[in-house]
């Protein structure tokens, strides 16, 4: 099982900026192939993917989140990131780090992400 631990939200006014962090734990980042995925549940909403990246390094993302929001990783430290600039208020909600290895789907706790002036 892939642990994975998801830090960087907090409270921002538009227009701002914030940098997630995903940290995934069983050497995931040496097998082939998986998949890393942001994903965010606003209150009262279903929990919608945001952008994801591949082991290839192949990227795809939700049109709310083109031109705005990158997702990077870092084998070295098994961590995928998630740059969104340009924050709206729409943008609140829980972050959540997926990891699809093996077959097998881990989730994070999630972080919240507030957008408030």
């Amino acid at each position: 099982q892939v642990q994975i631990v998801e830090s960087g939200g907090g409270l921002v006014q538009p227009g701002g900026s914030l940098r997630l962090s995903c940290a995934a734990s069983g050497s995931i980042f040496r097998l082939r192939p998986y998949v890393m995925g942001w994903y965010r549940q606003a209150p009262g909403e279903q929990r919608e993917l945001v952008e994801h990246i591949t082991s290839g390094g192949s990227t795809g993302y939700a049109d709310s989140a083109k031109g705005r929001f990158t997702i990077s990783k870092d084998n070295a430290e098994s961590t995928v990131y998630l740059q969104m600039n340009s924050l709206k208020p729409e943008d609140t909600a829980v972050y959540y780090c997926r990891a699809d290895v093996l077959g097998r789907t881990s989730w994070g706790q999630g972080t919240q992400v507030t957008v408030s002036s």
